[in-house]
């Protein structure tokens, strides 16, 4: 059965989706029926609106399980088989009550049986199904094949059939599922449903004219698709520009949680559990507040704005800051065809950040079809100009269209094809605009313009000294110089912008850019027929180096005191820490000297020793060995020396060390050079 609501309305968005409206006429209880493919049916169910307009109600929705068929089939309480269906159908149903008709003359009964039996035809006998049905106290028995209708009674037997009936008509689709709408009232009354479905995004193309002596002329499409099973007819078409929030949440499948399994202990009987009373209350956990995450302030209503149909004439050229419109021949035979042809009446408004184009007149899409509808035509404020970026392409800039949406709509961002003079001359992309919004649309290489750079990096002079806790810190500027040369071979003049990256650096001595993007600066010159132009970008950022003035030499303290990094006061202490520092080296070198030393005597001694053991008695052997005896006494005095020396040295090093750091850490110097 064919539902009676049809598709009225369709809004498509950027994002996925698309919203339907239906609309129809229902009598009485009447069901209406909407069939929708298995992968919608989670979208369906989450944002399904259904309303009677004229004071009825809506009992229900109810849809298709997700049981396999099979399943289905096997709950159902009747069985009707591919072959002998009537009579598979009047053996299982003995005893429901059934009108028949046979010949003029309607019988009420009921089912008894059925069974075949022989009847002769002519000079052959034919079995054929005869009905025995119980009518008040009698049996009567009619053959099947003669029965003009049989209408059964029972309400139960009637609902069952229904059911395998239309669950066999469902399987015929394996991805469609049946909504039905249950609706309750008195007379004719009009339904509306409205749900969102996953659709194809609606895409944009333009086209710009260009024809010298007037306002460029934009003209743009809007690419919808109709991949559902039914066709759009004369439905009202909306197109949304944005990104609202939307998800897919399976509500379809059904839910299921698994519950505790309580066994039923039967040893004693359970006392009841009475809770304790507590001292007070706790306070209640808050509601979770529900969260509006609408795109707009609320305070922005929605502003319908006029609509602008196709201007009849063309009107006269525009001009904006800095340069006349852009051009072509002027003959104009396509511009005043397309006026004629494709005239355009959009309504138009804006619903917080989204906004909506309103086709005002009906669309018809046929069932996996494709649309092309116009949804803008209007001229705009723009110049031809060039864009240079090194990164692009290196050797040449780019010709563009400076565009500045003055059409009054927001533009959805797609591909643009530029007409000059009548001939195609490129293409661009052209970014999502609001009103009043300006872009480059880039569409050609300009070959008539070359460019080359030079690029060259020092650093700059020291521009602050700051001497604190012993180090002295020297402030200066990394400086990097770009140059960029345009050669204009063309015989008419040319508007470029160059664009240079931002990499966190300052511009120093450098005329200010025109513009500034978040990546670039853009530079524009005016470039004479001919003639070549020089633009010199200096770009600066701070450098710092450190120095520990422990480390110093006498030679760094003379050259930072030339480079007037620190004052004579500062030079004169550090020069004495550089003394101390040269006392302190001195000292180094005795205790390495004083170590050596006592090292040897060490050795010496122990050879000695070794020596005397070796001996035996003897008049000559006691006099080596007091010779020996000797040299170990002198050799012990000086060890004994030796130690005071180094001790001395040691604390003399220390004192030293110590003065030298107070010295240095006591230092603090500021001077802006």
């Amino acid at each position: 059965m064919p539902s009676p609501l049809s598709i009225r309305r369709v809004v498509l968005y950027k994002h996925g989706v698309g919203y339907f409206e239906r609309r129809g006429k229902v009598t009485g209880s009447e069901t209406a029926h909407l069939d929708f493919k298995a992968r919608d049916m989670n979208d369906v169910l989450k944002s399904m609106t259904v309303l009677d307009l004229n004071g009825g109600s809506v009992s229900a929705v109810s849809y298709d399980s997700t049981k396999p068929l099979e399943q289905l089939l096997s709950e159902a309480t009747i069985r009707i088989p591919e072959h002998g269906s009537l009579t598979a159908l009047l053996g299982q149903v003995k005893g429901a009550r059934v009108r028949a008709r046979v010949g003029g003359a309607q019988v009420e009964g009921a089912i008894v049986g059925l069974e075949s039996l022989p009847v002769v035809q002519g000079e052959a006998s034919v079995v054929r199904p005869f009905l025995t049905l119980l009518v008040g106290a009698s049996l009567r028995t009619f053959d099947v094949l003669e029965l003009g209708e049989l209408e059964f009674l029972d309400e139960a037997v009637r609902k069952d059939l229904e059911f395998y009936l239309a669950t066999v008509m469902s399987s015929y689709k394996k991805d469609s599922k049946r909504l039905s709408i249950l609706t309750s009232g008195e007379g004719s009354r009009e339904l509306f449903v409205s749900y969102v479905l996953e659709s194809p995004v609606w895409k944009t193309s333009y086209r710009i004219l260009l024809d010298e002596g007037q306002s460029p002329l934009l003209q743009g499409w809007a690419m919808v698709d109709n991949t559902g099973d039914e066709d759009w007819v004369d439905v009202e078409l909306s197109l949304i520009a944005g990104l609202p929030v939307s998800f897919v949440h399976d509500l379809y499948n059904p839910r299921y949680l698994r519950r505790p399994v309580v066994e039923v202990r039967s040893e004693t009987g359970v006392a009841p559990v009475i809770p304790q009373e507590a001292y007070e209350s706790a306070p209640a956990e808050p509601m979770m507040e529900s969260v509006d995450d609408s795109f707009g302030s609320a305070d922005m209503a929605s502003n319908i704005m006029p609509a602008m149909a196709a201007p009849a004439a063309a009107p006269r050229m525009m001009r904006s800051k800095g340069g006349p419109m852009i051009g072509g021949s002027g003959r104009g035979g396509m511009r005043e065809a397309l006026e004629q042809s494709t005239a355009v009446t959009t309504l138009t408004k804006e619903v917080g950040d989204l906004f909506e184009y309103g086709v005002d007149r009906p669309v018809t899409v046929h069932r996996n079809q494709s649309a092309l509808v116009p949804i803008v035509h209007r001229p705009f404020e723009g110049r031809r100009v060039l864009l240079y970026n090194r990164a692009t392409r290196e050797k040449n800039p780019m010709a563009c269209i400076e565009f500045k949406n003055t059409t009054g709509l927001t533009l959805e961002g797609g591909p643009v094809t530029i007409t000059e003079d009548e001939t195609y001359v490129g293409e661009a992309m052209l970014d999502t605009l609001k009103p009043d919004d300006v872009r480059f649309v880039p569409y050609a290489v300009e070959l008539s313009c070359t460019m080359s750079v030079e690029e060259d990096q020092e650093d700059g002079p020291v521009f602050r000294a700051r001497l604190n806790r012993g180090t002295l810190v020297v402030e200066f500027f990394h400086q990097r110089r770009t140059k960029v040369l345009a050669r204009n071979k063309a015989k008419r003049p040319q508007v470029l912008f160059v664009e240079h990256p931002r990499t966190g650096w300052e511009l120093k001595d450098t005329v200010a850019p025109a513009e500034t993007t978040d990546g670039f600066w853009r530079f524009k010159r005016e470039l004479a027929p001919g003639t070549s132009d020089t633009l010199v970008i200096t770009e600066r950022t701070r450098g710092h180096r450190q120095y520990y003035l422990g480390n110093l030499g006498l030679e760094e303290v003379s050259f930072f005191l030339d480079s007037r990094f620190i004052d004579p006061r500062v030079a004169q202490v550090l020069r004495d820490v550089v003394a101390m520092r040269e006392k302190q080296s001195n000292i180094a070198r005795d205790l390495q000297r004083l170590n050596e030393e006592r090292t040897q005597l060490f050795k010496d001694q122990e050879r000695i020793r070794s020596n005397i053991d070796s001996l035996k008695s003897g008049a000559s052997q006691r006099e080596l060995v007091e010779r020996f005896v000797t040299k170990l006494n002198a050799q012990e005095d000086r060890l004994e020396s030796i130690g005071r020396e180094l001790e001395r040295l040691e604390q003399e090093r220390t004192r030293l060390q110590a003065e030298t750091n107070q010295r240095i850490e006591s230092l603090s110097y500021e001077a802006d050079l």
